[in-house]
């Protein structure tokens, strides 16, 4: 108790006081677009901007109490926001078995075996993160091979993009699952050759496992939430758009915002409409905690994802040309989710990662929009292939899509194989969609990718993964620029979410977020992008983080 009261005076400003940033090497998008710079900020007692200083223009007078900090040539960035995460599962990931790291199915295998040691009274070994297609697998791994790990209880892990989940034989045995076990609505059971479950569930499928998993406690949720928080603030992220949230993580988010711990604005959108019912069936709830939370919309989902196969494609996949992947919602249910969530005034967050999926949201909308108009900005999640016909559909339905830089620099070894090279001229296309008018906000998927926001930078402007590779990008002709990159993340998220009036630059009478840097990004070659470290995070004038000082 005494370390967090310590950490809590050591982030604080005066509330009642303006604070004075001075010697800043500043840059902000402009609301057209252009990049501004700016050598100070002047904040309100309230949070809010009263004024971004020139260089060489004369600084405001101070009253006794104001706060005055020279950070010394120090480069400053609007806080960035992230407009795709999963906050929930973030806060898990951080404390459960994590392999993302793993580099091969023995090493995954280490690792879980090495974690469940580890952890004896856990009565599950519940993980994330795996990737087969970064083992150099060609295939899933099965139950057997996690039962060399883990044989003494149930396992549960899910693919490092949530749309597939990898069980021992214990957690099949927990959940009753045979051979004659039948596939449910958009899902998939991976089986044998004599027709057993083999180990992997896809995408609606995972509910088989997952209903008998036993869930978070209170407990284990509050630290999960704390432990995420702290993680964002850590990157310079001042706002994420949580997709997918439930009404225990909302309430838990309320919870938190009461007592004043909300140090990330999150926009939520609720997984479905079951989840919207529960949390506010009538209409989008109000900016609460001084614009720090807010139910915006409803997350949907099309189809699954591209790595598991559950993508939906208007083609078949070219490595297995038996399935097209999955189809979530049939035309009609499709339309009158889409229609119910607009004429309650939600917003709609479509998730398409395949072709087919994103030209049945594009018809959908279509076709909704002579009743609803363009007043919601609905958006489409991921819109990672789509066929070059509907892109320009985006802006002609002013459809934002909503875009993870590192999908792209994740993907590039497997994508040719999935759908073949035609079908990638419509694939991970951002400067294609940027040419059409699109309006494109830009986010990281996390936990399927890390949060850090300047590795999602490093990735759309170089078009390459974090080892610089390929060289020269892969298909670096749909490369950002590094400014349309950091719009991308600020000013776009903003809107994206409908908060561009409130955050997303750092202009007078909006809430004073942003973030210290420890080198300038403008100023170093992109490969090193991934390189840069948040020194402050300050959320409404208040600081929020302050890098440790290193040993």
């Amino acid at each position: 108790m005494k370390h967090w009261i310590f950490a809590a005076l050591l982030l604080a400003t005066a509330a009642d006081a303006k604070t004075l940033i001075v010697n800043a090497n500043g840059y902000t998008i402009g609301e057209s677009g252009s990049l501004s710079r700016f050598s100070g900020l002047f904040i309100g007692d309230d949070g809010k901007l009263l004024a971004t200083l020139r260089e060489g223009a004369a600084e405001p007078k101070l009253a006794a109490g104001d706060y005055r900090l020279d950070v010394k040539g120090k480069t400053i960035f609007p806080g960035l926001i992230d407009a795709h995460g999963h906050v929930m599962d973030v806060g898990f990931s951080l404390r459960l078995l994590d392999l993302a790291p793993a580099t091969s199915l023995a090493d995954a295998q280490d690792k879980a075996r090495r974690y469940a040691a580890a952890n004896p009274a856990a009565k599950w070994v519940k993980g994330m993160g795996w990737n087969q297609v970064a083992w150099g697998l060609n295939r899933f791994p099965t139950a057997a091979e996690l039962d060399a790990a883990v044989a003494d209880r149930p396992a549960w892990l899910e693919r490092v993009d949530g749309h597939a989940g990898w069980a021992n034989s214990a957690a099949i045995k927990a959940a009753g699952i045979t051979a004659k076990t039948k596939d449910p609505a958009g899902g998939r059971i991976i089986r044998d050759a004599a027709g057993n479950p083999s180990g992997l569930f896809i995408d609606s499928a995972m509910a088989l496992i997952g209903k008998v998993v036993p869930p978070p406690s209170a407990g284990d949720s509050e630290e999960a939430l704390a432990a995420a928080l702290k993680h964002f603030a850590a990157l310079g992220l001042t706002g994420i758009h949580d997709m997918g949230t439930r009404p225990d993580a909302w309430a838990l988010y309320r919870s938190f915002g009461d007592v004043g711990r909300l140090t990330v604005r999150i926009t939520a959108y609720a997984h479905g409409m079951e989840a919207m019912e529960a949390i506010s069936p009538l209409r989008p709830t109000p900016w609460l905690y001084n614009d720090r939370l807010r139910l915006q919309g409803i997350k949907i989902y099309g189809d699954g994802a591209l790595g598991s196969r559950g993508a939906w494609l208007l083609a078949p996949y070219s490595d297995e040309p038996a399935t097209k992947g999955l189809q979530f919602l049939d035309d009609t249910k499709m339309k009158n989710l889409v229609s119910r969530a607009n004429f309650l005034g939600y917003q709609v967050a479509h998730h398409a990662i395949g072709d087919a999926a994103n030209r049945q949201a594009l018809d959908g909308f279509a076709e909704l929009r002579a009743t609803y108009g363009d007043t919601f900005r609905n958006r489409i999640e991921h819109a990672q292939i789509i066929a070059p016909a509907d892109i320009p559909r985006f802006a002609e339905l002013q459809i934002i899509a909503s875009i993870q830089p590192t999908h792209a620099t994740s993907d590039k070894a497997m994508a040719g194989d999935r759908i073949g090279e035609a079908r990638l001229e419509g694939a991970y296309a951002w400067a294609t969609l940027r040419q059409a008018k699109v309006r494109t906000a830009l986010g990281s998927d996390t936990p399927v990718e890390p949060a850090n926001p300047f590795y999602g930078l490093h990735a759309a402007v170089t078009r390459q993964d974090r080892n610089n590779q390929p060289p020269g990008g892969w298909r670096a002709d749909q490369a950002m620029s590094l400014q349309l990159a950091l719009k991308g993340f600020t000013l776009d998220a903003a809107y994206a979410g409908g908060a561009e009036t409130k955050v997303g630059t750092l202009s007078e009478g909006k809430w004073a977020d942003f973030i210290v840097l420890d080198r300038d990004p403008f100023g170093i070659p992109p490969a090193d992008l991934p390189k840069v470290q948040v020194q402050e995070t300050w959320l409404a004038g208040q600081r929020v983080y302050v890098r440790p000082a290193a040993n």
